[in-house]
């Protein structure tokens, strides 16, 4: 029919080759229409993609086509639905098979188990936030033995900032082949806003521990407890009584010839007390402004004040203060009021305030002669007169 119309109304009927062509042209039209009927109409050669090509969608891979595509509504809208109907599958499954998921789970943690690097390497960061790390110390209680660094410790403790070592690691004196690996690994774990610390009152008089430390970091904040030098020496030797009854007298230790005054200064008891020569030596190294001296008296009659101090040179806020202590009467040192965590006071132990050996006052007044001149020398040398004279 359509050849028939276009034949008679475009071409003279006594032209026959012009038929010809248009009959030609007329039958290969129809032929591709009909293919294109049959391949994107029927269905059967190339399916429906739930709408997609209904529409002119594809599924697109690149980055590109797909930015192009999502800004059509539908085109969006019907990938939406196909991934949430690709997954849902998958979650049925998994809902489906509960045990499976427990066994997987254990499967990890034993993986983690066989596999501690792997573990470490996983959650490190996230156990670094809560927990911290292991760090060489930021200060040191350095000194000096029976001058009250016990006390200091756990005072200053109990500070959020502060992360200290409860025993002596005694490092820098007697462990310093172990290396630093291992001082570190005694140390606790610290937040980065956190202060490690660690005590060891012998380092103040140990000749190698100042280079030691200072090869460590130069920066380390040093803390001193002193003591007049007298009671500090009879505290020592009561000490050492307790643990070796049949050790000599007082007397005969601190003296080389008591009638003509002449002081045993290889005795270490003594020797610990001449603080200006130990200072001496920490100078070579460290700057005096990098040495913070706690006084052992005021630490007794005034701990807050002592500690307030301390918690200056450490560059912390002042919040151990008088309502963190009481005096005890019996040891007749202060404790720190009872905790919320514990149902008694925080005393120092036994060995602490114990009563000191009766020594002969003229023995005390010989010993006071003999270290006046160290004495003063110190005062000078810190700025401070701490009147033990």
């Amino acid at each position: 029919m359509a050849y028939r119309v276009l034949s008679s109304r475009i071409v003279p009927p006594s032209n026959k080759l012009s038929r010809r062509f248009i009959f030609v042209f007329t039958l290969s039209l129809s032929f591709t229409y009909l293919c294109y009927s049959v391949l994107f109409c029927s269905g059967t050669v190339m399916p429906r993609l739930h709408g997609f090509e209904e529409h002119g969608c594809v599924r697109a891979e690149s980055a590109g086509a797909k930015k192009l595509l999502q800004k059509a509504p539908f085109c969006a809208a019907q990938s939406a639905q196909l991934d949430s109907d690709a997954a849902a599958p998958l979650a049925r499954s998994e809902a489906a098979s509960p045990a499976r998921n427990q066994t997987g789970k254990r499967a990890a943690v034993q993986s983690a188990r066989n596999d501690p690097a792997r573990s470490r390497a996983g959650n490190g960061t996230s156990s670094a936030q809560r927990y911290g790390n292991k760090k060489l110390p930021n200060a040191l209680i350095v000194g000096v033995k029976k001058g009250g660094t016990r006390a200091v410790l756990e005072f200053i403790r109990i500070h959020p900032d502060v992360r200290a070592v409860g025993t002596e690691p005694h490092f820098f004196d007697r462990n310093y082949d172990k290396g630093l690996d291992w001082y570190r690994s005694l140390m606790p774990r610290t937040l980065d806003s956190q202060i490690t610390m660690e005590k060891t009152p012998s380092y103040f008089v140990t000749r190698e521990a100042p280079r030691r430390i200072a090869s460590m970091s130069q920066e380390t904040k040093l803390i001193v407890v002193v003591r007049n030098p007298v009671t500090r020496a009879i505290s020592d030797y009561t000490q050492t009584l307790s643990k070796k009854p049949d050790i000599p007298s007082f007397e005969e230790l601190a003296f080389k010839n008591r009638s003509q005054g002449l002081v045993d200064t290889s005795w270490n008891a003594i020797r610990i007390g001449m603080y200006i020569l130990h200072l001496e030596n920490w100078l070579q190294y460290f700057r005096l402004s990098q040495i913070h001296f706690v006084s052992g008296e005021r630490l007794i009659t005034d701990p807050a004040g002592e500690l307030g101090r301390v918690q200056d040179f450490l560059g912390l806020k002042r919040i151990i203060t008088d309502k963190h202590f009481y005096f005890n009467r019996t040891k007749g040192f202060p404790c720190l009021k009872k905790p919320e965590s514990s149902s008694l006071p925080r005393c120092l132990g036994k060995s602490k305030g114990r009563t000191h050996v009766q020594i002969d006052q003229e023995v005390i007044e010989q010993l006071r002669d003999f270290y006046r001149p160290f004495n003063i020398k110190f005062y000078e040398m810190v700025g401070h007169d701490f009147r033990w004279d």
